[in-house]
């Protein structure tokens, strides 16, 4: 293993035995300073005391003062005190122990004047040696006050060391140690997580950066064995689930055509495990309508490359196509060709249960209608017979004024059952109204075709909508209401063009206009006889739909029903 040339271990200890020493010399220095300082305050008050002292040796030399001898002694063992002997230490200044040397020197100078006979030459000087005690006193002071100066500079010199030193081990253990060690953290956290191109910065030479080197390179190489065994495993696992992928579309798409009722969302499913397969960037399904537009659905989005049209056909019947658009990996045509083959049946079993369920309903309506015919038809033509018979006998057997009064009431018995009847008659031809068509488009085109022989007028159909999404009820309903509508047009509008239109937006909301460019009518004005209004009413509110009818006089009528078509077909909901 390389040896680092620079040791973060040995770094630090040298800052720590620094902040030690700084710390001992710190202490040390206050320590000396402070027991220096001890005897300073004794020495302040001792030499001050000493002026006080000269004065009354000068007082007892004029008072004659028992007291005298004993006041020289005293002032001697101030002069000699002990904290005035320390004064001649080392460490304090040489002007002050010349200057307590002074004080020695005069004081004996003065005692001398004081055991002569001219005694009085001590008064004239006494003035001068209290000028210099006070001298000295002021040297002591500022001496004492130096030296606090001297220990207060030591104390912030020290500390100041031992806190920049501190912020330099701080800011080194966190560039050096926190962050390398932070990277090696992050770093092996990939490395858990299967992230073996992990990036540790640790430019330097020491211990970690060597760790960091290492394991930089151990990452490196344990990424290049997972991805070798990744890669090899991803291979095979890769044709294993494109196996069992098709399988898994195949089924589920087979399982669709197991349902009850094939309808457009099955169609969605199966496009839906289209574009799920490998490959196929979106897919297209259009139903082919001989009359009307055809039924699309789509999944994904097209972008114009690569893509592919194959047809829907069974039994020789052309059915719609299929458009999809193919990527990398290229997906197989043979799953293609299935899925060809499911959608191809899917559409030919919907259009037989359309057609099976039209059926099974128009028999229902037939069945009915013959009830009528057979029952309440013939009982209305009975009794329209007895009317006329009993009109008959009236006349004769009755004077004038009775017989205008039963007249009356006759008219009124025959007027209703007329009207009676007539609604029965169009109820009737409601019911046998037949979708022998498979889809909606035919079935509408061949009612118009059956309406257009009866009038003189243009028939005119646009329609926009799918049968696939429609179910039988509902078809048969749009149906009625528009033969309810264009029969009206033909009857009482007087029109030389009337147009039907059916579309259906992107929200499924169905509109249906039929449009006249007849003599119109008032709205306001009740007709009688104008009972495919009622009836028209009936279907749309069966539909859940809203009618409106918007006319004028000479301005045309328009009839139009917009409903929301439901997910689920009519004749299941009812």
């Amino acid at each position: 293993m390389k040896k680092p040339n620079k040791s973060v271990t040995g770094t630090i200890a040298k800052a720590m035995i620094l902040i030690l020493l700084l710390s001992l010399a710190t202490t040390n220095f206050a320590i000396l300073t402070l027991a220096s300082s001890l005897n300073d305050a004794e020495a302040v008050n001792v030499s001050g005391s000493m002026r006080m002292q000269s004065y009354r040796l000068a007082y007892d030399m004029q008072s004659d003062s028992p007291l005298y001898y004993l006041h020289v002694e005293q002032f001697e063992r101030s002069l000699y005190s002990p904290s005035m002997k320390a004064l001649q230490s080392w460490d304090v200044p040489r002007e002050i122990t010349q200057d307590y040397y002074n004080l020695i020197i005069r004081w004996h100078e003065l005692k001398a004047v004081l055991s002569s006979d001219d005694r009085e030459q001590y008064l004239m000087q006494v003035a001068d040696f209290v000028d210099r005690i006070d001298l000295f006193v002021l040297e002591l002071q500022e001496h004492s006050e130096n030296k606090l100066i001297r220990l207060a500079w030591a104390g912030g010199v020290g500390l100041g060391g031992i806190l920049l030193v501190a912020v330099y081990v701080v800011l080194f253990v966190r560039k050096q140690i926190v962050r390398p060690l932070g990277q090696l953290i992050s770093a092996s956290e990939q490395v858990q997580n299967r992230s073996f191109d992990v990036e540790v910065d640790i430019r330097s030479d020491n211990e970690l950066g060597i760790l960091g080197n290492a394991f930089r390179n151990m990452a490196r190489d344990l990424g290049k064995l997972y991805r070798g065994l990744e890669q090899a495993v991803n291979e095979k696992t890769h044709k294993l689930q494109h196996a069992h992928q098709s399988l898994q579309v195949l089924y589920q798409s087979s399982q669709e055509l197991t349902a009850t009722r094939i309808s457009h969302e099955n169609f969605r499913a199966i496009l839906t495990y289209i574009a799920s397969v490998e490959g196929i960037g979106a897919v297209e399904i259009k139903v082919s309508e001989v009359e009307g537009n055809p039924w699309v659905a789509r999944e994904g989005h097209f972008n114009g490359k690569a893509e592919r049209i194959k047809p829907l056909h069974l039994d020789g019947e052309e059915l719609g196509q299929l458009r999809y658009q193919v990527g990398l990996p290229c997906p197989d045509e043979k799953l293609i060709d299935n899925f060809v083959q499911i959608l191809s049946r899917a559409i030919y079993y919907n259009k037989a249960q359309r057609q099976t369920e039209q059926i099974i309903l128009m028999e229902e309506r037939a069945t009915i209608a013959r009830e009528l015919h057979d029952s309440l038809a013939q009982s209305l033509s009975y009794l329209k017979i007895q009317v006329t018979l009993l009109n008959r006998s009236i006349d004769k057997e009755l004077t004038d004024a009775s017989s205008s009064r039963s007249q009356l009431v006759l008219n009124d018995i025959r007027e209703g059952l007329d009207n009676a009847y007539v609604q029965l008659r169009e109820l009737l031809t409601t019911f046998r109204l037949s979708i022998k068509e498979g889809t909606f488009g035919e079935a509408i085109t061949e009612m118009l075709h059956q309406l257009d022989e009866q009038t003189e007028a243009q028939i005119e159909l646009d329609n926009r909508m799918s049968s696939l999404e429609l179910g039988a009820n509902e078809q048969v309903h749009i149906l009625q209401l528009i033969r309810e509508a264009v029969l009206n047009a033909i009857k009482h509008a007087e029109a030389s063009v009337i147009k039907v239109t059916c579309f259906e937006d992107e929200n499924a909301l169905v509109t249906v206009k039929i449009k006249d460019d007849g003599v119109g009518f008032e709205q306001n004005i009740h007709k009688l006889d104008h009972y495919g209004m009622s009836i028209m009413k009936e279907r749309a509110a069966r539909l859940n739909a809203d009618l409106t009818i918007d006319s004028a006089q000479n301005d045309g009528c328009e009839v139009v029903l917009t409903f929301q078509r439901s997910k689920e077909p009519l004749s299941e909901r009812t």
